[in-house]
């Protein structure tokens, strides 16, 4: 089945590039390599707010960079032309806005990390580092980046 199949199974409808907030690019491709830019959490179009162990369970944050996983996978297919031209998810990259003692940045990660998984099957299987930082651009409370190959 295809990664287009898969999505459509799972009711998700991958949304158009965002516009940047700032100055860069929403992707750059090198060679096979394609370097997503860092998504924040949105949530009904805003950015999704909050910290964790603050304002925000770990059930919530996975929920949060989950739907990061979907705008970036918008944006994949606009770099890829389709996700079926992906050969393998290679990185992702999490920065998790956190309180000092909250250390779950693994857990909200897996949001993410397990769409990936179900959707690529073993070219989804990614090296992955989870960082808690104190503060993300708008207040929300995930950012993630995602380095993939294209076939």
């Amino acid at each position: 089945m295809s990664v287009t199949d898969k999505l459509a199974r799972l009711g998700i409808t991958l949304p158009p590039v965002a516009i940047p907030a700032a100055a860069y690019v929403p992707y750059v491709r090198t060679g096979s390599l394609v370097f997503l830019s860092g998504h924040i959490a949105k949530r009904d179009g805003k950015p999704w707010v909050g910290q964790l162990g603050l304002t925000l369970t770990t059930e919530e944050g996975k929920a949060a960079a989950r739907s990061v996983a979907i705008d970036l996978l918008g944006t994949l297919q606009a770099a890829a032309g389709s996700l079926d031209n992906v050969a393998r998810i290679v990185k992702v990259m999490s920065l998790v806005n956190s309180t000092p003692t909250f250390t779950e940045q693994h857990l909200v990660t897996n949001g993410a990390s397990e769409l990936l998984g179900e959707l690529f099957g073993e070219a989804g299987a990614h090296a992955r580092s989870a960082f808690g930082v104190t503060q993300i651009p708008l207040g929300a409370c995930v950012e993630i980046e995602l380095i993939a190959e294209l076939k």
